[in-house]
């Protein structure tokens, strides 16, 4: 019995709305036999009405005999009799149903550029806040998989290890800052190495590396094509994300608190072949909305089949109110056929 409901049958729980209310019914057609039982008793007084003797009596010497309502009670008990039987044969019942959901779940590492580059303004509000928007969605979209993050700038170190511990690894996310790192530069090879290191001892059978950059290789101690191919001996399929504009592009304010205005040039060559060495794809995300909607393709390429137990339990709370129906004709029957009935009549 669940804790929630009391042990004693006697108890007026199981006769409150809100209990009623709340039981799926195995033989519900019964409940609408509850419709005939006004219908019946409707029937009965017309009935008596119409077989009913006038007799001429002066209105002064009519009584009210309170008593005499008792004749009632046979009928009243009966009644409740053959309501509480419907009710128990309507099979009451209320079900637990408990999903246990698992997969065979993919390491995935986020490899995100935080360079001076990433303050420019082509997306809003910038590169670097718009990439972690859509990071953490990406992640909250995701099931039971293992996701680290790594960041880089001049430098690059793991900023998150892989964890399925998605509430702690949107905090990393949110509290990446430009002031991480102090170095400046863009050490894309080394932001790699830094992740497939993290991945290396995984026994997953997919592993898979996202890196988000603006920028050309300009720092760090691996070359980004020699760190590909590292990644991938690991079986780690690498995608890679080109952010920015092409051009005149937005960047901070001037001294007078106008918009400055940068040329912006990127060579996607290195990215492209960092794909095609990582048996990945490579992207080109121009604004908030096409970033947006690659990191929605990759989720949809790396998804995993889902699969679920369901447990079923089911309680029968039937026998209260059947138990309550004897009780109620046990009483009928000894109001109807005892001395009892006698002296209602009388």
């Amino acid at each position: 019995m669940n804790n929630q409901y009391p042990d004693n049958w006697f108890s007026f729980y199981w006769f409150k709305y809100s209990t009623l209310s709340t039981y799926s019914w195995e033989n519900q057609f019964f409940l609408y036999l509850l419709i005939l039982i006004p219908i019946l008793f409707l029937i009965k007084i017309f009935l008596s009405k119409k077989n009913r003797l006038d007799v001429s009596i002066p209105k002064y010497e009519l009584k009210t005999n309170h008593i005499s309502l008792l004749r009632l009670l046979p009928k009243f008990l009966v009644t409740i009799c053959f309501i509480l039987l419907i009710i128990s044969i309507s099979r009451p019942q209320k079900s637990n149903e408990k999903v246990e959901r698992w997969t065979d779940g993919i390491d995935i590492m986020l490899v995100i550029d935080i360079s001076e580059s990433m303050q420019i303004e082509d997306f809003k509000p910038n590169r670097l806040e718009s990439a972690k928007e859509v990071a953490k969605k990406f992640v909250n979209g995701r099931f039971q998989d293992r996701i680290g993050l790594v960041v880089f700038s001049g430098e690059s170190y793991s900023r998150c290890p892989l964890t399925t511990d998605y509430d702690l690894l949107n905090t990393f996310i949110d509290d990446i800052d430009f002031s991480l790192i102090e170095s400046r530069g863009t050490a894309i090879g080394s932001s790699i190495a830094v992740a497939t290191n993290r991945m290396k001892e995984s026994n997953s059978k997919s592993k898979v590396l996202i890196l988000l950059s603006d920028g050309d290789n300009t720092a760090g101690n691996i070359d980004p094509i020699t760190a590909a191919k590292i990644a991938n001996a690991y079986n780690i399929k690498i995608y890679t994300i080109a952010v920015g504009k092409e051009g005149r592009v937005p960047f901070g304010k001037d001294f007078f608190g106008n918009t400055r205005f940068v040329e912006n040039t990127l060579d996607e060559t290195n990215l492209k072949e960092i794909a095609k060495i990582g048996k990945g794809m490579f992207f080109r995300a121009s604004n908030n909305e096409s970033l947006k909607e690659i990191f929605e393709i990759i989720d949809t390429y790396e998804k995993v089949e889902i699969k679920e137990s369901r447990y079923k339990e089911t309680i029968d709370y039937y026998q209260y109110y059947l138990l309550w129906s004897m009780i109620f004709f046990i009483t009928w029957m000894i109001v109807k056929n005892t001395f009892v009935n006698n002296s209602i009549i009388d």
